[in-house]
């Protein structure tokens, strides 16, 4: 409609000029058609230039509208409806925030939230933000019986979300981090230097039904809500304030590259590779023979990740993890309803001289992996139902690190003896319900559990007595001593509530956030004769207050 103003200007001077130049007397009858024809050229003059002007506003009309279908389509992953909070409302809208800035055809959008953390525990853990659930002190030690209370801003974040679209192409690049990292041993003395961490970065390609993926997100294992989606907010991975995931979530935050086929807006198929690690934690022994740090080429257990540090970034690993997840999602009766199945393989490899006087290196490899599953659905308006699960061999690592991959088994070669590794199975899982009783207040119930078979052998290379066959015990599960990291199952139950003071999409919002958890592990094997308890036990409470970036 604005046009018209421009044309109905033009049609009615033009009117006016061809009534003025009208005459009944036909006297100069040569003069007056001269001037009525320069008058007609001077309209189509007018009239042309017009015309470009027009074409000016329609064309400056659709680059504004292109600006605008950017903005838009920089949300093409679609939020998730279970996660209703003012958080990810958020941070899922860049095209609202105040904070929102262009360069060129990109938008860049800042996000994260600062928060005042709170923490008990019942027993000392020894820990801050993230709790280490597989060395839960037991009652017979000095940590059994004493609080801990932390109160801290590690856990904040922050995050940098760009998007933008070249021809058929829609590009997402993502950065997160936190200061949750390894921290010096004095950071609680004084000023509190918590050390700044990287948790996420990659870049995402979709061009029509295919998607690509790249650089560090969480791994393709980990139980989504919607799709397979890598935003934090489209992922299951409760409401808590523990910095650690909660038992029972199978997941990692790894170097990926996967490729996924949307074939419709309900289905997708994905496929992927992640670095890989080869890890035993700290709860597994290795046959006397091969155990001694000052002979390298029998030591194999340089080759594993012990998880106290110390170098085990350099860990061999022979090949990335691979893993492929199918997911399904659909509005049943008008309620979302997401399901999702996947499998992984992962291997394992040693290599080191057998005694008994050889000199030729023998390598062995074992190949391990399990399947995955996970879905949610809404069971009436505003309550949601979630559950996961894994299970398999060699794959304790996707576990929150709360088993072991594998141990390594001595076996007779010759005069001497070889060793070769021998794979753990393990099983973890959640279950849940969040509800949102008010539109500011969300709850959420959850329990999770680990459990890991044991795995052990008689040591053939070492001397003495032992409960195996008249001989030491290694592996896992299966040692009378140092058993108190050799856990059998871990169980956690949770109780989550996030009450919402203030909300606005130009200024963000402020949270409360609370947690309550109660956890046991059991070891494998526990010297009651000793008055060893049999299991460790912990209560542990989160208040936090958190303002959220728009």
């Amino acid at each position: 409609m604005k046009l018209f103003g421009p044309v109905f200007l033009v049609v009615l001077a033009s009117s006016l000029m061809l009534g003025q130049s009208s005459s009944p007397d036909n006297t100069g009858s040569a003069d007056a058609t001269a001037k009525i024809a320069d008058q007609i050229k001077s309209l189509q003059d007018a009239m042309a230039q017009q015309q470009k002007q027009i074409e000016m506003l329609q064309q400056q009309l659709a680059e504004q509208k292109n600006a605008q279908a950017k903005v838009v389509d920089a949300t093409y992953t679609a939020p998730s409806p279970a996660t209703t909070t003012v958080a990810s409302d958020v941070q899922e809208k860049p095209g609202e925030s105040p904070l929102s800035f262009r360069i060129g055809g990109a938008e860049f959008t800042p996000g994260g939230f600062v928060d005042f953390e709170n923490i008990f525990r019942s027993t000392n853990t020894t820990n801050a933000a993230s709790t280490s659930f597989g060395s839960i002190p037991f009652s017979n030690t000095p940590q059994g019986h004493l609080t801990e209370y932390r109160s801290t801003g590690q856990y904040s974040r922050f995050n940098l979300n760009i998007d933008t679209t070249f021809k058929e192409n829609k590009v997402r690049a993502y950065i997160e981090g936190d200061l949750n990292g390894n921290d010096a041993g004095n950071v609680f003395v004084g000023t509190n230097p918590h050390t700044a961490r990287l948790r996420l970065y990659w870049l995402d390609l979709r061009r029509g039904q295919w998607e690509f993926l790249g650089g560090q997100a969480w791994g393709l294992m980990t139980p989504n809500r919607t799709g397979l989606s890598p935003m934090p907010s489209d992922l299951a991975l409760t409401l808590g304030e523990d910095a650690n995931v909660h038992v029972g979530i199978n997941h990692t935050r790894a170097g990926t590259f996967r490729a996924v086929w949307h074939a419709n807006d309900k289905f997708a198929w994905g496929l992927g590779i992640e670095n890989a690690q080869q890890f035993v934690g700290n709860e597994v022994l290795f046959p006397a023979a091969f155990n001694s740090a000052t002979n390298a080429q029998q030591f194999v257990g340089g080759q594993f990740d012990n998880n106290t540090g110390g170098g085990t970034s350099g860990i061999p690993n022979v090949a990335p993890d691979l893993n492929t997840k199918l997911a399904w999602d659909s509005d049943l009766a008008g309620r979302h309803y997401h399901v999702e199945l996947g499998g992984m393989l992962t291997t394992v490899k040693t290599s080191i001289v057998p005694t008994g006087g050889a000199t030729a290196f023998t390598s062995h490899s074992k190949v391990g992996g399990g399947a995955q599953a996970a879905f949610n659905f809404e069971l009436m308006k505003n309550v949601r139902f979630l559950a996961n699960g894994l299970y398999g061999t060699g794959l304790g690592r996707y576990m929150i690190g709360l088993a072991p991959q594998a141990v390594v088994a001595p076996i007779v070669a010759g005069a001497g003896f070889d060793a070769s590794p021998s794979l753990v199975h393990a099983g973890t899982g959640t279950v849940g319900f969040e509800l949102l009783p008010m539109p500011k207040t969300q709850l959420g119930l959850y329990y999770g559990g680990l459990y890991a078979q044991r795995n052990f052998f008689p040591d053939l290379t070492a001397g003495g007595a032992g409960p195996c066959a008249g001989k030491p015990c290694v592996g896992f599960g299966g040692n009378e001593t140092g058993a108190a990291n050799q856990n059998r199952a871990i169980q956690q139950g949770t109780l989550d509530w996030t009450q919402t003071f203030w909300k606005s999409p130009q200024y963000g919002a402020v949270l409360l956030v609370t947690q309550y958890s109660y956890l046991t592990r059991s070891p494998w094997f526990v010297n009651v004769a000793a008055g060893n308890p049999k299991n460790a036990h912990l209560s542990m409470g989160y208040l936090s207050v958190r303002y959220v970036l728009p």
